[in-house]
């Protein structure tokens, strides 16, 4: 299932793209309308706490609305919607994995990928959406950068998570853009600054539940810089596997639902070229992964 967080008519909502149309079912508009639950999650994260269960709940709210009388009253097209990332708000930071391709860790001036995972953290304020339009930040830096990468919503809570059950703490996964300002970064010697400028974490479109991703260590990750491809990688050639991912943060940090794991960036980072090109005013980039869809954002 394809989930998507969106506002219409200044109302919060969220719900399942309509399958072979560019719309998406107001779930929350069903259960008000038809009142086919005795009751149902306000919020995609609440909702993920449930499990499958959730998913199953979403497809009764569907299957309501397609054999009610007016069924179109309960779905919109996407161009009357404001897209919103598939977790608007994380209730911690954002956490991601640094360096965890080899290629990668190469062309950022490592001999190669450290062997224990590199983790570091973008505030949730600078979580932005898919089609929304970003800023270069030219006030602050001149190095605005692109990561294309897989995430990870986790579903539940969990500590100490062995790795034969990693992926039952597993809701799904979207697309993320871990934009960077390397001259900040490198200012401040360390990541969190220049990886928290607002507008420099959007993902989407979707949140795709991991039963429609059985292998997520098998995706093509492609990023393209005003339809110049740069990233062309694949998560098979991860240092460290989201199983891995999850049972080394676990073991440290107690893992809870909606939080976000972005797992690393192939080789291809504007800092990388020769010279680096780094993002400017009008850029459109474009961010795709197999079985997700293509995350785009400008910037100006």
């Amino acid at each position: 299932m394809k989930i998507l967080s969106f506002r219409f008519n200044d109302v919060l909502s969220f719900g399942p793209k309509v399958k072979k149309e560019e719309a998406v079912w107001d779930v929350l508009a069903i259960q008000e309308v038809l009142q086919v639950l005795p009751s149902y999650a306000t919020t995609i994260v609440e909702g993920m706490t449930y499990g499958y269960e959730f998913v199953e709940q979403t497809r009764k709210l569907v299957r309501a609305a397609q054999q009610s009388e007016n069924p179109s009253q309960f779905k919109h097209d996407f161009s009357e919607i404001e897209w919103l990332a598939p977790i608007p708000r994380t209730t911690k930071n954002i956490i991601c994995i640094g360096k965890n391709y080899n290629e990668h860790a190469k062309e950022m001036g490592s001999d190669h990928a450290p062997e224990d995972i590199m983790v570091f953290t973008k505030a949730p304020t600078s979580i932005a959406a898919d089609k929304q339009t970003l800023s270069v930040h030219e006030d602050v830096t001149s190095q605005l950068d692109y990561e294309g990468e897989l995430a990870v919503v986790i579903a539940k809570k969990g500590k100490n998570i062995p790795k034969n059950l990693a992926y039952d703490y597993v809701f799904g996964y979207t697309i993320a853009n871990d934009i960077t300002a390397r001259d900040l970064q490198d200012k401040h010697k360390q990541y969190f600054l220049g990886k928290s400028l607002d507008g420099s974490c959007p993902m989407g479109p979707y949140l795709v539940t991991k039963d429609e991703i059985p292998n997520p260590q098998n995706l093509t990750v492609v990023t393209k810089v005003n339809d110049e491809v740069r990233q062309n990688g694949s998560t098979s050639n991860m240092m460290h596997s989201v199983e891995d991912i999850i049972v080394d943060i676990s073991k440290l940090v107690t893992l809870e639902p909606g939080d976000v794991i972005l797992t690393g960036t192939p080789a291809g980072v504007g800092k990388g070229m020769n010279p680096p090109q780094y993002l400017k005013s009008g850029d459109v980039v474009k961010v795709s992964i197999e079985g997700i869809g293509t995350l785009v954002n400008r910037f100006e």
